[in-house]
């Protein structure tokens, strides 16, 4: 499954990936996303008769195929083609083309957890407020040149934006903040690899949540200091939770984004845990011959 729209060297990247599905002897479907259909109605129909499915490109990508996957035996493997892919780094893949492909085609396992945000299943991350108003406001072609580095460019505009009054329940315990923004973690990554949420882990059954609200260009330099730091320290201006539901609710309409992909505004966002969701190909020591279709689903050679 390809991104055609946000894979650079598109053209490049489907011929390698079809070149090494060929060397390795499986039979593979090349299937290219559309705005129509982002990956999950055609990763959907390859996992009803493949082994593997293989998304090539962003967090997006990666959450229509996991929602198409979710549940069953079929894994996703994933090539990192986006600007922050989230899932990839939480997972540990590696960035070069070959070496993605060479995890995909590896044979190695494991389950991990995904989560719904009002419906939609996501790997990573969902949220609504400052952290969602700057993915909306970052070009996509500043994302292709820039990468992640476009998120930071964008996000300086972002700093001072209004608080809002949130009221948040955490497995039905109610909180109250005035915050910029609530994020909540399947992974706990930002992009650039910098890790908002340390404790958050794919496989952990719970989410973990992040309230942000740096009231000043200094309060920001101190939530930035901690989050290179990767640090635990909690205080007003970071404060962060876990939970296996939570459901978010603000005084106004806010931005809204799941796994980097804006979704219509609103003043309500609730997310749920499901645990041990999705069979990922993750790498391993020992690089084993998998049977199965690359790429999105044929039957397996024989």
């Amino acid at each position: 499954m390809l991104n055609p729209a946000r894979v650079r060297g598109a053209a490049r990247v489907a011929a390698r990936c079809a070149a090494v599905a060929t060397a390795a002897g499986w039979d593979w479907l090349l299937a290219e996303t559309t705005t129509e259909d982002p990956g999950t109605g055609l990763a959907r129909q390859a996992g009803a008769g493949a082994r593997l499915v293989v998304a090539v490109g962003g967090d997006g990508t990666v959450g229509a195929c996991a929602q198409a996957l979710t549940g069953t035996s079929v894994p996703l493997a994933i090539v990192p083609r986006g600007t922050a892919n989230l899932a990839a780094r939480a997972l540990g893949l590696p960035a070069r083309l070959n070496a993605a492909l060479a995890c995909a085609f590896g044979g190695h396992e494991r389950r991990i957890d995904l989560a719904t945000a009002d419906g939609i299943t996501f790997v990573a991350m969902a949220g609504l407020g400052t952290d969602a108003a700057v993915v909306g406001a970052t070009p996509a072609r500043l994302k292709t040149t820039a990468g992640w580095l476009a998120y930071a460019a964008v996000g300086t505009w972002h700093t001072r934006g209004r608080h809002a009054a949130f009221g948040i329940s955490l497995d039905g315990t109610p909180l109250t903040a005035t915050a910029g923004s609530v994020v909540v973690g399947n992974a706990g990554l930002l992009p650039g690899g910098f890790r908002l949420l340390p404790d958050a882990r794919l496989d952990d059954g719970e989410l973990d949540v992040g309230v942000l609200a740096p009231s000043s260009l200094l309060d920001w330099g101190v939530v930035a200091r901690r989050v290179l730091a990767a640090s635990r320290r909690d205080d007003a201006r970071l404060a962060r939770y876990r939970a296996r539901r939570v459901e978010i609710r603000a005084d106004r309409d806010l931005p809204r984004q799941v796994d980097g992909e804006m979704i219509a505004p609103g003043r309500e966002l609730t997310v749920t845990v499901l645990p041990s969701a999705l069979l990922v190909r993750v790498p391993g020591p020992v690089p084993a011959r998998a049977a199965g279709p690359a790429l999105a689903g044929l039957p397996d050679p024989a």
